[in-house]
């Protein structure tokens, strides 16, 4: 089975100052990896969903009260400001359904999309590539968590993302093995999207 597989034309360029953008489903691993990946090539990691919560307060809190596209578009603009010119981010987390948004969620939604996919910074992180594989160990995962979903939601939810997921034209990366194997798989993709750059 691929652990990585790459769809991505060489001609894409930078997401202005984020060294790495990983992206995927609640439980794929980008907070894990992305705090062991950040301090490998040097630079910070900040995690989207951590930093919302620092700023706006709990999520779920936030999703009760002011619904979810309410929270989608917040967190579109947090995204807007955490890359802003000037902050140093090296590596961050999107929050697991920043890629599968609505398109008229933010009046930038789509330009910001565009540009995370055309970035060579990218990555998807998928526990599997096999769609049953990856449900059944995302569903384990997030049921463990304190977000207060059920299983059965957990599983709608993850069902409903994985295609838009797989279908992403950018490196996407299985995160059901070894860590350091994910890490150095993750390290090369930083080390080639660094070398585009300076060309």
């Amino acid at each position: 089975m691929a652990t990585i597989e790459v769809q991505r034309p060489a001609t894409a360029g930078p997401t202005r100052n984020a060294a790495v953008v990983l992206a995927g489903p609640g439980g794929a691993g980008k907070t894990t990896f992305g705090a062991l990946l950040a301090p490998r090539i040097g630079v910070p990691f900040l995690d989207l969903d951590h930093e919302f919560t620092a700023r706006f307060g709990d999520i779920s809190h936030f999703l009760e009260h002011h619904g979810y596209e309410a929270y989608a578009a917040r967190n579109v603009q947090l995204f807007i400001d955490t890359v802003a010119p000037g902050r140093s981010i090296g590596v961050i987390a999107l929050s697991s359904g920043f890629m599968t948004y609505s398109p008229n969620v933010h009046p930038s939604y789509k330009g910001v999309r565009r540009a995370i996919i055309e970035s060579p910074c990218t990555a998807i992180l998928l526990p599997s590539f096999d769609v049953e594989v990856c449900v059944a160990e995302t569903v384990r995962r997030q049921i463990q968590r304190p977000f207060g979903r059920s299983a059965e939601r957990e599983e709608e939810v993850i069902r409903h993302r994985f295609g838009l997921y797989r279908a992403l034209a950018v490196p996407q990366v299985e995160t059901m093995r070894n860590s350091d194997d994910v890490v150095e798989d993750l390290l090369a993709l930083a080390n080639r999207a660094s070398a585009m750059a300076q060309r």
